[in-house]
């Protein structure tokens, strides 16, 4: 999946690092698109400490292990 614009300024906006249940209420609360909020909800449940790391995950439709640190 290529992430949207509003994807890409909500991430660009987010304090890191972040878990996944932090990237889904911060969406939420921010009001992005269901698509958006979606993709977010299909990551790992990972603790993220960079956009990139998102980005690469919703690129590839899953996390790469070497981008990411176990929550």
């Amino acid at each position: 999946m290529s992430p949207s614009p509003d994807l890409r300024r909500f991430l660009a906006e987010m304090e890191f690092p972040a878990t996944k249940d932090d990237l889904v209420r911060e969406a939420i609360r921010d009001g992005l698109d269901r698509d958006d909020i979606a993709a977010i909800e299909q990551l790992r449940g990972y603790s993220y400490s960079a956009r990139w790391q998102i980005l690469t995950a919703l690129r590839l439709g899953r996390p790469s292990a070497d981008a990411l640190v176990p929550a």
